[in-house]
């Protein structure tokens, strides 16, 4: 069946960021975190241009903490970067504006940071080796505001209408939304990210307990699959509620740190339960957006 939209009334406006370099906490003054056993860990941190981690790799297994797949982006303006964060939609198209890779264009994968900092672009290796922190990137933000007309219980969050149409999404014989999905994240295992706004920024499945991680099937991640969050509103904020459901893009890395994890951006919520995840192999980003990885 197909799923309706309001996709026509949508307005398509430009939000603009520059690629924004790693970063290390300025205090205390030494570069070294926890993990979630005590031990100090030194390993790269996200943001920047990531040349050899892309959508469609495994989540887990890198020498790194949380990291991007592909390009961040973000804009010292705070205002502006609320924007640029919000605004942006999985799925839009992204276009650099300068220097030796201008033109290229990518396609909006994700977003992070507790307070909406960055959004996570994938441009192919070949363009990313031509990219320099600094580069302008367009977007062209389109999706807010984004609602499923059959389903007035289900909230789009940070999903382009592109997205939708890929994501072979149905209705059920109950009326709720079937929506493929590669694992369901239970509530006990959701961190980082908990009572923040659904918007943007990320909520990260907790990878601190691997026996709790298999045994909910998670251990097999790819960044960039779809997944269902079980028990949890992101109406507003992020938060526990029983018998709600969320759908989210697994846009960044693991992190040895607890609490944390691959992070997940918000696609769509429903209170009410009115959605219904169906386990379905291979629901990756790489293959629903055509990306070239």
């Amino acid at each position: 069946m197909n799923i309706q939209t309001n996709a026509p009334q949508l307005v398509s406006i430009s939000v603009m960021g520059q690629i924004v370099s790693p970063a290390q906490p300025a205090l205390p003054a030494q570069p070294y975190s926890l993990d979630s056993e005590g031990h100090s860990f030194l390993l790269p941190y996200y943001g920047g241009i990531v040349y050899n981690v892309s959508v469609g790799q495994s989540a887990y297994g890198w020498l790194a903490d949380c990291i991007h797949p592909g390009i961040s982006i973000s804009t010292s303006d705070a205002s502006g970067n609320r924007a640029l964060n919000v605004m942006s939609c999985v799925g839009n198209v992204a276009t650099v504006t300068n220097g030796d890779a201008k033109g290229a264009q990518g396609v909006v994968t994700g977003k992070s940071g507790r307070f909406s900092d960055q959004v996570i672009i994938h441009f192919d290796r070949a363009t990313r080796d031509k990219l320099a922190v600094g580069d302008k990137i367009t977007i062209q933000a389109k999706g807010i505001g984004l609602a499923l007309p059959n389903h007035p219980g289900v909230r789009l969050k940070s999903c382009s209408s592109e997205l939708i149409e890929a994501m072979n999404l149905s209705t059920a014989e109950d009326g709720k939304l079937a929506v493929p999905v590669v694992g369901i994240v239970p509530a006990h295992l959701l961190g980082a990210g908990s009572g923040l706004i659904s918007e943007g920024g990320s909520i990260h499945i907790q990878t601190g307990d691997k026996v709790a991680l298999t045994e909910a099937g998670l251990d097999q991640l790819r960044l960039g699959d779809i997944v269902a969050l079980a028990d949890y509103d992101g109406t507003w904020n992020h938060g526990y509620l029983h018998g709600a459901y969320g759908i989210g893009v697994v846009g960044q890395g693991d992190s040895p740190r607890a609490g944390y994890g691959p992070g997940v951006t918000l696609l769509m919520t429903a209170a009410d339960g009115s959605i219904q995840p169906v386990i379905t192999d291979s629901v990756n980003l790489a293959d629903l957006l055509g990306l070239t990885v």
